[in-house]
């Protein structure tokens, strides 16, 4: 039977390793920036955005520029068409 060390706070090894393992899984969940001309709204899922959206999809590191208009996203999957958010 394997021991498990107890901590001087009562909880185990293996609550802090799930811990740790939290704490990375949260770091690492990234964000993307998609845009539809300039137009741009920032997303945590990568979908595949229908071809007649023209919707592009850009990395966390991208960087708007200064002609670049930043929205919320709408609510549901979607894109922007100009000021519209259309979903699908």
């Amino acid at each position: 039977m394997q021991s498990v060390a107890k901590r001087s706070n009562g909880s185990d090894d293996s609550t802090a390793a799930g811990a740790v393992l939290l704490a990375f899984s949260a770091v690492s969940a990234s964000a993307a920036y998609a845009c539809n001309g300039n137009v741009c709204w920032q997303t945590k899922e990568k979908y595949t955005y229908p071809a007649d959206s023209k919707v592009v999809v850009h990395e966390e590191s991208w960087k708007p520029s200064a002609d670049i208009t930043i929205r919320e996203p709408g609510a549901g999957r979607g894109y922007y068409a100009g000021t519209e958010w259309r979903t699908w």
